[in-house]
């Protein structure tokens, strides 16, 4: 079998007509820092939580929903989920 071998003026032929077929890239420039997102994420699970337990004290359990920001309500449900018996 014959072998195909190829000259380096080929060669360089075959790589310009790659380049020109080939989409150039384009450079992705970020609108949002990494440490900008991770701040979001972060405030986005804070508010997720609060909204959440607004919701189930004040919808479910029945009580006023800006009673979760005192702390004799935190005292209270943490007693009550570690109390022995």
């Amino acid at each position: 079998m014959e072998e195909k071998t190829m000259t380096r003026e080929t060669y360089k032929k075959e790589l310009e007509a790659q380049k020109e077929t080939k989409p150039n890239r384009r450079i992705r420039i970020r609108l949002l820092p990494i440490w900008l997102r991770v701040l979001i994420v972060v405030f986005l699970i804070v508010l997720a939580v609060t909204l959440g337990a607004m919701f189930g004290y004040g919808v479910m359990g029945g009580g006023d929903a800006m009673e979760i920001f005192d702390k004799s309500t935190w005292t209270h449900i943490l007693d009550l989920v570690n109390k022995e018996e």
